[in-house]
């Protein structure tokens, strides 16, 4: 905070005395001029403080008029400011008349002591006007300290000092802060004199072209030698229009520094014309634009290389999309063939993968009867997927040829074990043939879990034949078994990730099924009803794929529909 002192009022006899409690400000009508006899000046005499504030009231600028305090030795002591110009304005924001009254000493402590206080006394003294170096004053103000640069003149006159004084850091400032936006933005200003041939370069152009300072400016001619020469053209044409029309420009071009390094500039210039509209003077600015062309350029070759990659992406999602239909059509479809209809659903396990080890197929055969397969290769990702689909394709292929199923699983077997690089070693199978004209359906299996037919409200699981899953051992044997479906029977194939919890047995995950299965018939919830009982999409860890098949009426024939599905 600033630091103040009462003020002094001045007496009859032209002296101050101390102010009473509680006062800050004094504003005497009138005082006794007085003075040292040595002083210089006019002689003193009696003057109205209102017709000093009067003449101070016409003056443009920070002046104000100081009376002196003297002690009982004639010394001064302190000055008060009696009289102030309405432009007059300290460090603390204080401004005309708001200054009036205020003691020096104790307004501005610092100042005591200072060559700016001696001169005040020399001047008073002398009568010799004073005009002093430009003095730094540091004020606190609100607990943050302010430091400002003044030139100030003093002259003695009645008695007193009139002070004038300009506030030097503003204009200083003001220069720093556009040094500042100049060095951020890039930008230096020119100045051309066409009458005197002279130019002027502010610093910060110098290091816009890399230029020595001690070199100077370059003259337009001599610029035109650093310019690129595919720019000259056009940036001739616009020099020409500014000499020549008077006509402002705004124009990029490149050039070479000194030092080698090719930048973009950006030139911004106006002329100021004669009575006669010749120019007599230019004023620009040039900005230096490498960095932004460089950012542009590297923005737009990470856009294009967003788009390539963006295209690439798309391409490979439409060939996974096209064989992701080549090998499992649909996740979930509903079909009719042979008499039965035939409802699938499957569940990848790997997230972005829609395609797994686990697989089906239901096709109809060349002789009107219907495959029905379900399969599940070891492991997960594309090395399964892999084999997946040779087993799927082979199997189908063999099958549509009327090779008698347990062949078909030795072949396989075969195939697996064969595989070059094969990276895994077991598959598990079941293929189910139906002839509709018998209702009769064979099966064979590869070490799969059984599957579970339901009838007349009741459901049990299928006797398995014998069989042992793929790639197991080199000569295994596989069996047949057949049944016959009933009108209304429910035949469910699936694969273990339907039923598998973890820490659960085989017979407590089968039971489990079985009842599913049952309350979801009994509800006619279909494979969806097990589905929704049974997997927890977010705990689930493994593929799940299942089929649902179930006798129509013969009354009820539908259209002939074949699908294939994997997994």
């Amino acid at each position: 905070m600033t630091d103040h002192v009462q003020p002094s009022r001045p007496g009859s006899d032209g002296t101050a005395t101390a102010a009473g409690d509680g006062e800050s400000v004094y504003r005497p009508h009138h005082y006794t001029a007085r003075r040292p006899p040595e002083a210089g000046g006019e002689p003193a005499g009696t003057l109205t403080l209102p017709a000093v504030q009067s003449v101070l009231d016409g003056l443009p600028g920070s002046v104000t008029f100081l009376l002196p305090a003297f002690d009982a030795d004639g010394e001064v002591t302190d000055f008060h400011i009696a009289a102030a110009s309405p432009d007059a304005l300290d460090i603390g924001a204080r401004r005309g008349k708001e200054l009036i009254g205020l003691s020096v000493a104790g307004t501005y402590p610092t100042v005591v002591g200072s060559p700016l206080w001696e001169g005040y006394l020399g001047a008073l003294k002398t009568g010799v006007r004073w005009e002093g170096e430009p003095f730094e004053y540091e004020e606190v103000l609100a607990g943050i300290p302010r430091l400002s640069r003044f030139a100030v003149r003093a002259s003695a006159s009645l008695g007193g000092l009139v002070v004038s004084w300009v506030r030097l850091d503003s204009g200083e400032r003001e220069q720093r802060r556009l040094s500042v936006m100049q060095r951020l933005g890039g930008m230096g200003w020119a100045d051309w004199d066409l009458v005197r041939n002279t130019i002027t370069w502010s610093d910060e152009t110098y290091t816009i072209f890399d230029r020595d300072r001690a070199a100077g400016p370059m003259t337009l001619e001599e610029m035109t030698a650093y310019v690129l020469p595919e720019d000259l053209p056009e940036l001739s044409a616009a020099v020409e229009r500014l000499l020549g029309a008077c006509r402002p420009v705004d124009h990029t071009f490149r050039l070479t520094t000194a030092g080698g390094e090719v930048r973009h500039m950006r030139v911004v210039a106006e002329a100021e014309s004669d009575v006669h509209g010749h120019p007599v003077e230019v004023h620009g600015f040039f900005q230096d634009l490498t960095a932004t062309k460089r950012a542009q350029a590297q923005l737009l070759e990470s856009q294009q290389a967003a788009l390539a990659h963006r295209s690439q992406l798309t391409a490979e999602r439409d060939v996974a999309e096209r064989l992701q239909h080549a090998l499992l059509p649909l996740t979930h479809q509903s079909l009719t063939l042979a008499g039965l209809t035939v409802d699938v659903a499957y569940h990848p396990l790997q997230e972005g993968l829609n395609v797994g080890g686990d697989w089906y197929s239901a096709i109809k055969l060349p002789d009107g009867s219907a495959l029905l397969v379900i399969g599940d290769v070891a492991g997960h990702g594309l090395d399964a997927v892999a084999t997946m689909a040779q087993l799927r394709f082979t199997a189908k292929g063999m099958a549509i040829t009327g090779m008698p199923l347990p062949a078909i699983l030795t072949r396989l077997n075969t195939l697996l074990l064969h595989t070059a690089e094969r990276s895994f070693s077991t598959a598990t199978m079941i293929m189910a043939h139906y002839d509709p004209a018998t209702s009769k359906l064979t099966w064979v299996q590869a070490g799969h879990p059984p599957p579970l037919l339901l009838r007349r409200g009741g459901a049990e699981y299928l006797t398995a034949p014998a069989g042992i899953l793929l790639g197991a051992v080199p000569a295994p044997r596989y069996e047949a078994a057949s049944m016959h479906l009933r009108p209304g029977d429910q035949l469910l194939l699936y694969t273990d990730g339907l039923i598998e919890k973890p820490r659960e047995d085989l017979d407590t995950s089968l039971a489990r099924l079985a009842g599913a299965a049952v309350r979801s018939a009994a509800d006619r919830g279909g494979l969806d009803g097990i589905l929704n009982a049974l997997v927890d999409p977010v705990t689930r860890r493994d593929d799940v794929c299942a089929l649902h098949v179930s006798l129509r009426s013969p009354a009820a024939p539908g259209p002939a529909v074949s699908a294939s599905a994997v997994s």
